[in-house]
């Protein structure tokens, strides 16, 4: 049974890098836990992985951490990606013998605190909609439901769509990329996008001679934008591997969805984009990343 721990008892504070390997375990176990206990796939391979990310996310100054401890005991972490207008949280782990005692409330709490406090409009994440918990508990902290997501993955499909050649960022993308965001989202991706490009993995599509979509990296930690389905499926054709679990792509846009199914691609898992504070319908096509 879950151990249960009181408020006084629960301390939280900024993460450190030399915890990333007991974070990492918690990380594997939280996800694995939740997902075996609902017959899904596992969003991490290993507890390796897991630790590699904690690395990565208590080195990047852009994201705030949060860790839950009990006593000298790590029960849980939280993390605010916050190096644009729109900040993403995740992943917020809480140990398996300790969940469902609160804590992972008090790590949402703080991050929302945290974001009030810096004058952050928007707060997004992506919620894994086989687990009822946190969808009740996402929605109590304010968060809505704005987009039913579907994870689909498969080989890659090596498809070109005529008229609408792919090919790698560059610096000088910016402003068009930028640009385009701000019409279908009414916000860009600045930061998030230029560390893409500068790591080699952006790509945009053109038509007729300019942008009209690109992608940070077709996949589970990446985000795609697109004037229309046509400039996204090209992105998607393109695409060498679909990285993690697979890429994240909107329900309700069922010709990209049956697209998707005619290269042999399936679904594995549904998701929940939820929003805190403003949010724009989409005016184009887009994929969001496990951030939002």
């Amino acid at each position: 049974m879950p151990t249960t721990i009181t408020a006084t008892e629960l301390n939280l504070r900024p993460g450190r890098l030399e915890e990333a390997e007991a974070l990492g375990k918690i990380c594997f176990d939280a996800f694995a836990a939740i997902a075996d206990a609902h017959n899904f796939p596992r969003d991490f391979p290993s507890a390796e992985v897991g630790t590699g990310m904690m690395t990565m996310l208590l080195s990047r100054p852009d994201i705030y951490s949060v860790v839950a401890e009990e006593g000298e005991r790590i029960v849980g972490s939280n993390f605010l990606w916050e190096g644009d207008s729109v900040a993403g949280v995740g992943p917020i782990t809480v140990a398996p013998q300790v969940q469902n005692s609160k804590i992972g409330r008090a790590l949402m709490e703080d991050v929302i605190r945290h974001a009030e406090e810096k004058g952050i409009y928007s707060v997004r994440l992506l919620q894994s909609a086989y687990h009822n918990r946190s969808l009740s508990l996402y929605t109590k902290l304010d968060f809505d439901a704005v987009e039913p997501i579907s994870c689909v993955q498969g080989a890659p499909v090596n498809v070109a769509i005529e008229g609408h050649p792919v090919r790698t960022a560059t610096r000088d993308d910016i402003d068009a990329i930028d640009a385009l965001t701000l019409r279908v989202h009414g916000h860009t991706r600045h930061n998030e996008v230029a560390g893409a490009i500068d790591m080699g993995i952006a790509t945009v599509v053109e038509r007729g001679g300019r942008v009209s979509g690109y992608t940070t990296a077709v996949g589970f930690f990446g985000h795609t934008v697109g004037e229309s389905n046509d400039d996204v499926k090209a992105l998607i054709g393109a695409a060498k591997e679909f990285g993690g679990p697979g890429f994240l792509l909107p329900t309700r846009n069922g010709d990209l969805l049956r697209w998707c199914f005619s290269q042999g691609l399936k679904i594995v898992q549904p998701l929940t984009l939820m929003s805190r504070g403003i949010y724009q319908e989409p005016r184009g096509t887009f994929m969001p990343s496990i951030l939002y």
